[in-house]
């Protein structure tokens, strides 16, 4: 809908069909798909690409260019799935030269105030709650939901189907599956409600624990715990899940229940 009251670049490709709120601006190489809404006086920049039926509300700031003094003003894009909500004053930098593109997925909710910056990869059915804050390259996978005013450092991945407190502080990985909480930031039990609600099965469930009860609550040492999740426990999707992430965590996993005053793999 063209809306007099609005700046839209002529360059944009914009769906007929898309909502555009007085006081809105649009630059030039962006794609917004059938069926969005833009809110007042939410600005949307270059490289930006928004799916079908997404909403983005007034103050928002999608396209920015990063806040990293590497950044050399070389191309790159934001892109948005289908079917997500943007609230309030939300801001969404676009990438750099690291990976060309900042990307949030599908069915995602960013509540108010929310920041993702460059080079974040955001799965499918995320929430990320009013005031949580994603530095940059940060990796938060499907149905995952982040706390309000947590803070997560550059270079972490957040695991799938992870709940996390409020007001976390997230500087190591945080596994799938899993609840997390507490400062130091440390493993709170397997999110069961959160996977009963996506039809996990209740041994799908126990199998989840029974990994995490090697990991976190045997004693032993992350490197050795998977080696005995690989050797004993049954395989399984769920199973291989963990022991990859485990394996390829970049920062180290956050501590278990036994871990407070030792130092882990």
């Amino acid at each position: 809908m063209k809306q007099p009251l609005a700046y839209i670049h002529p360059e944009a490709k914009i769906a007929p069909n898309v909502v555009i709120e007085p006081f809105v601006t649009i630059d030039k190489n962006v794609v917004i798909g059938e069926g969005s809404k833009i809110g007042s006086n939410a600005t949307i920049l270059e490289g930006t690409r928004i799916g079908k039926n997404c909403t983005v509300f007034p103050g928002a700031v999608i396209g920015a260019i990063p806040q990293d003094l590497k950044f050399a003003g070389e191309d790159s894009i934001v892109e948005i799935g289908d079917n997500t909500t943007i609230r309030e004053c939300v801001t969404i930098n676009r990438g750099t030269k690291a990976k060309g593109k900042t990307i949030v997925g599908s069915n995602s909710l960013l509540m108010a105030y929310v920041h993702v910056a460059h080079d974040c990869i955001i799965g499918n059915h995320v929430i990320l709650v009013n005031g949580v804050q994603v530095a940059g390259e940060v990796v938060i996978d499907d149905w995952a939901i982040v706390g309000g005013l947590s803070a997560i450092h550059q270079f972490v991945h957040v695991g799938a189907h992870v709940m996390l407190a409020g007001g976390s502080l997230v500087g190591k990985d945080v596994p799938p599956f899993v609840k997390a909480g507490r400062n130091p930031l440390a493993y709170a039990g397997v999110n069961s409600i959160g996977l009963r609600r996506r039809n996990f099965s209740n041994e799908q469930i126990r199998e989840i624990q029974n990994c995490y009860r090697v990991l976190f609550q045997s004693g032993m040492h992350y490197s050795k715990a998977i080696e005995h999740i690989e050797a004993e426990l049954p395989a399984s999707k769920e199973r291989d899940e963990i022991i990859l992430f485990v394996k390829n965590s970049q920062r180290g996993i956050i501590k278990g229940y036994q871990s407070d005053n030792k130092e882990e793999d």
